[in-house]
């Protein structure tokens, strides 16, 4: 019988303790800062135009490259996605090494929004490179975007796309040129 005050004060004590614990300001965003993501999407540099389906950077191509990197180097990038193919890899590796990241391989003919999903679950409060082909990245940030998205052309190699997810899951695409 002693013990049932002694319970009922511990009991008292930790209900009191969680009252006065402070709540979270609903106004304070360092939450939703936490789970933000910052997705960088570009088609490979330019390539041979040697006919074959694996063709390397040109050198204007491995330029670009390094180019990118530099662009990126300030940037907390913690993932460097690409295709298998050699050109996607040459034009990730420069920013891969920048950031002391292995490249990871993705399919290129993985449905943009399944490839969306993916990144969005492994990566929330990250910056992540995503490296691909003009007939894949414009469908990849419409779909980490919910928006819009220009179609891109054979000949277009300077496009860079950084879609930033707040928190709150609201996306915002801002599209640059490289040089």
């Amino acid at each position: 019988m002693k013990t049932m005050p002694l319970t009922a004060l511990l009991l008292s004590l930790l209900v009191s303790s969680c009252a006065s614990a402070p709540r979270p300001d609903v106004s304070d965003t360092s939450a939703a800062t936490a789970t933000s993501m910052t997705f960088v999407i570009v088609r490979h540099a330019e390539k041979v135009p040697d006919g074959s389906k694996d063709p390397p950077l040109t050198e204007a191509g491995l330029a670009r490259a390094q180019a990118l990197a530099q662009r990126l180097s300030s940037l907390p990038v913690i993932a460097v996605y690409t295709t298998p193919f050699q050109r996607t890899r040459q034009t990730a590796t420069p920013t891969a090494q920048e950031h002391g990241l292995p490249l990871i391989e993705y399919d290129a003919k993985l449905p943009a929004p399944e490839f969306a999903t993916q990144l969005k679950q492994r990566h929330a409060g990250q910056t992540v490179l995503v490296v691909g082909h003009s007939n894949t990245v414009p469908d990849i940030a419409a779909a980490l975007c919910s928006c819009e998205v220009t179609p891109m052309s054979e000949a277009e190699y300077d496009r860079l796309m950084t879609v930033r997810v707040a928190g709150d899951g609201k996306a915002t695409l801002q599209v640059d040129r490289q040089r």
